[in-house]
Formats: structure tokens, sequence, C-alpha cells
């Protein structure tokens, strides 16, 4: 997909969703900057996706942007990272979109805004109690979502996993645009969307409630053992 042809134009926002942003972006609680690494004269994808960061930038005063060069270690670009502070002094709680927001992921790039404004306030309260009561574990909790630009229900997934992500340190958290990477979606064996896994070991496919997230992290904890949920 990643090519001129299969990209927008524009930055992939109507008039409707840009009247519907400021209730969504105009009242954010803490700074937010987006750390956008690519190289936009390698990809029309990256390009759009320091277009699309810069002009959130450019309209909403409590978000920032800064574009880094590629990364040795990276597989796939463009990657988003969602930090809280300024460009100065930017936090990184482990919150990442790998591809470009097209489509309904643009819903799950404001989901990682707010959770990290809000400091994963944006999960329920149960869900942040049973999240805290895990702070003994040390291990690193990597929590991957296979998603696309169609898929609706991945947009709400990945409002529960960057939410977690701010809740843990423990937890890392990335969102897969697998229209532009459907490697990954075959690495995985991924044969419907959205999947989630964690740790490159635990699997649910579907929607994954925030109960679900928080028992799928608890088995990842408890067990060594490889095991899909369906």
């Amino acid at each position: 997909m990643d090519n001129p042809d299969n990209l927008p134009n524009a930055i992939p926002f109507d008039e409707d969703t840009w009247r519907q942003l400021p209730d969504f972006l105009g009242h954010l609680n803490e700074p937010v900057c987006l750390h956008v690494w690519g190289d936009e004269s390698a990809s029309p994808a990256e390009r759009e996706a320091a277009r699309l960061a810069q002009t959130l930038a450019d309209r909403f005063s409590l978000i920032t942007f800064r574009l880094l060069p590629r990364r040795a270690n990276y597989a796939y670009y463009p990657v988003i990272g969602i930090m809280a502070g300024t460009t100065a002094t930017a936090t990184d709680h482990g919150l990442r979109i790998i591809g470009l927001p097209v489509g309904y992921q643009l819903t799950s790039l404001i989901a990682a805004i707010q959770a990290v404004a809000f400091r994963g306030q944006t999960l329920e309260p149960l869900t942040r109690i049973k999240l805290h009561r895990l702070a003994g574990h040390e291990k690193t909790i990597r929590i991957e979502l296979l998603t696309s630009a169609t898929d609706v229900t991945g947009s709400l997934v990945a409002k529960t996993i960057f939410g977690a992500a701010m809740v843990h340190p423990a937890i890392h958290s990335f969102l897969i645009v697998t229209d532009f990477f459907p490697e990954a979606a075959r690495r995985y064996s991924a044969a419907t969307l959205p999947h989630t896994v964690i740790n490159q070991r635990w699997h649910y496919q579907g929607e994954l409630s925030e109960a679900g997230l928080v028992e799928m992290i608890l088995k990842t904890l408890e067990s060594g053992l490889s095991q899909n949920h369906r």
C-alpha cells in the first residue's frame, strides 16, 4: 500500500473531523509531543506522517512535534511515538503507532494522545487499580496490536492498550497498521483483525476488553508457556 497511488494527497481529515477534533484534543490535561521517526523523502507514508503530526501541533497548543531520522532497530516506517511533555521535556511511556494512521486508526492516534495527556485515566478505574497491583512485576510487557484502516474494532482495542501503557511502566504498546506492512500480519498468522499479541507469544483475535487485556497480562507474567486465545 505504501505508494503515491494509494495514499491521500492531503492529510486524511475531512472537514467534519476537523470540526470535531477540538472536542477531543482541545482540552488536554498535559502537553503531548509527537515524535515521528522516518525520512520524508523515502516514502509517501513517512512524508504524510510528519505532515499530520505537524498539522496537529499547529492547531493545538498542547501538542508539539519532532521529526527524527530513521533508526537502525526499526523494521517499518513511519513510526509515531506519543510522548508526555514537550519537545524539550519529552518522556517516553512506550506508546507507538507503526505506519500511517489512516481511516479508523486516526481514532487510535487520538486515543493515544488522550491516554498520555490524561495519564491513563481513559481506562475504567477498576482496570487502573488492577494494573497498579502489578507494580511489583518488572518484566517488560510488549503489546502489539495488528489492525488496519478499515478495522473499527481495532481502534477500540487501541484505546485499551495505550491506556495500559500509561498506567503501568513495564507495558509498551505498539499499534501496527497492516495495510502498509502485511508481512507483520503474516508473521503472527493473523487471519482476521484486530489481532493482539503480548510478548510475541500470547494471542487474542477480535475485540479485547479492558478486563480481557488484564487477564492476558496476568497470564503472561505468571506463565512462560505459549498459548493462543480465541
